[in-house]
């Protein structure tokens, strides 16, 4: 069955987007891309990763919550910089460790660094809920953003009674305003989608970030609320659009593009797609 016929859906996605267009017109959608992804810049926080490296070596540190794969590589890439790789092993090592997220898991455990407590399923929400039982009082906490500041786990440890530093080793470098621009008044002036694939969190901040610059937030939340349907690849994504707002979110149990489509066209089937 082809469930998605006569509908229009955009792709946010920067990579493998050729795959997906080609599952979406298997069908029956017709689709445009709209890459919201931007760039991730390492070089330019650089120096700020060196030095807030070599400023944590004295200070005694409790925990040390990592959330991204490349964020763990990016921190071992300053410290071999700075000629402190093995001090910076062993201040991660004698401190308690927790992880969000099986690629960050991975990656410590290349370094022979224990994950005390892990998200599995890679949300924050997830991460959170495995640390509600820790102590956190009077304990001095180190986080690695990734990407973009993102508050939420910050302030849960401050209600925790942490004490907390954030790292952001790299940076996100949203796209171009002409085209997120020109995206955002696809679908809130001319209403051009019948639903959107997000495949990264970035890329619902970089959306969703510019709406609120423009004052287009209220009537991106409507729409995605009410008319277009907003669908994430998986828990990741789907937790950035809640964060954002979003209430309607269809998402696969598997984290795979061709199971996204899948579960649009059922969601679609049964009648819950467009007016």
């Amino acid at each position: 069955m082809r469930n998605l016929e006569g509908k229009h859906v955009a792709i946010t996605a920067s990579r493998k987007t050729d795959e997906m267009q080609t599952l979406l017109h298997k069908q029956g959608a017709t689709s445009d891309v709209r890459p919201m992804q931007g760039t991730v810049n390492q070089e330019k926080e650089k120096e700020k990763v060196i030095q807030a490296i070599e400023k944590a070596a004295p200070k005694r540190v409790d925990w040390f919550i990592f959330t991204t794969g490349i964020g763990v590589a990016t921190l071992m890439e300053g410290a071999d910089e700075a000629g402190v790789t093995n001090e910076f092993l062993t201040k991660i090592k004698s401190a308690r460790v927790a992880a969000r997220g099986y690629k960050t898991v991975a990656a410590l455990k290349k370094m022979d660094v224990d994950v005390d407590i892990r998200s599995d399923d890679g949300t924050t929400a997830g991460l959170m809920e495995q640390l509600k039982e820790v102590n956190f009082s009077g304990k001095h906490v180190i986080v690695q953003q990734y990407g973009l500041p993102s508050p939420v786990l910050d302030h849960f440890l401050e209600k925790q009674g942490a004490t907390v530093t954030t790292w952001l080793p790299y940076i996100h470098e949203a796209p171009e305003h002409e085209a997120v621009d020109h995206f955002i008044r696809e679908l809130v002036s001319e209403n051009k989608y019948d639903a959107v694939c997000f495949t990264t969190g970035l890329q619902v901040k970089s959306l969703f970030h510019r709406a609120k610059d423009n004052g287009d937030h209220e009537q991106l939340l409507d729409l995605l609320e009410n008319k277009t349907i907003a669908t994430a690849v998986g828990k990741v994504t789907a937790e950035a659009l809640v964060e954002e707002g979003v209430n309607r979110v269809v998402t696969p149990s598997m984290e795979r593009m061709g199971a996204m489509v899948v579960e649009l066209s059922r969601y679609v089937n049964e009648g819950e797609g467009r007016a």
